[in-house]
């Protein structure tokens, strides 16, 4: 009886590790609003690492974050580097890719609570009275990640502090 109870456990287990494993290894993200502004009005909140102190949700997490900024002033070739206390982690920021008033793609390296490299990309399309901006995250998904995200939603933790930050980024543009 403990022999058929142990044989059915492990085939459990190995059965969930392979459907784990079986997930995509790639993972994306994003999140839009619409924006009462001209791109030339929301590009330089987003393109200058200075200006995210005013709408970013993860500067907020962290009174005594301590910033650091390196390279250029803004655009590429600008990095951002961080370090806070256990919401925000450590890691750092440089923006590879900067469109004038269109879109700004930047490479985004976690260190800790856990290493991952993963792109940020903004895109801004000018709209009706407006523009449309869109924040998207993606990258690889170790075997790790792919775990972790069986039981808890990226979507549902990144997504919300995505929202928070487009509607701040709306707010400051906005005013």
């Amino acid at each position: 009886m403990a022999w058929t109870i142990l044989i059915i456990v492990v085939i459990v287990v190995a059965a969930f590790l392979i459907f784990v494993a079986m997930k995509p290894g790639t993972f994306r993200l994003e999140r839009s609003t619409s924006v009462n502004a001209a791109p030339d009005k929301i590009f330089p909140l987003i393109n200058d690492f200075h200006n995210w102190t005013q709408w970013s949700p993860f500067e907020k997490l962290d009174p005594d974050l301590q910033r650091s900024y390196s390279g250029a002033p803004s655009g590429k070739g600008a990095v951002y580097a961080y370090r806070g206390n256990n919401k925000v982690g450590s890691g750092s920021m440089e923006i590879k890719e900067s469109l004038p008033s269109s879109k700004v793609l930047a490479t985004l390296d976690f260190l800790k609570p856990f290493e991952a490299h993963n792109m940020a990309e903004f895109t801004i399309v000018p709209g009706d009275g407006g523009s449309v901006v869109t924040w998207a995250m993606y990258g690889p998904r170790p075997f790790v990640i792919k775990l972790m995200t069986t039981f808890v939603s990226m979507d549902d933790i990144v997504g919300k502090q995505f929202d928070e930050g487009l509607a701040n980024l709306k707010r400051v543009a906005e005013g």
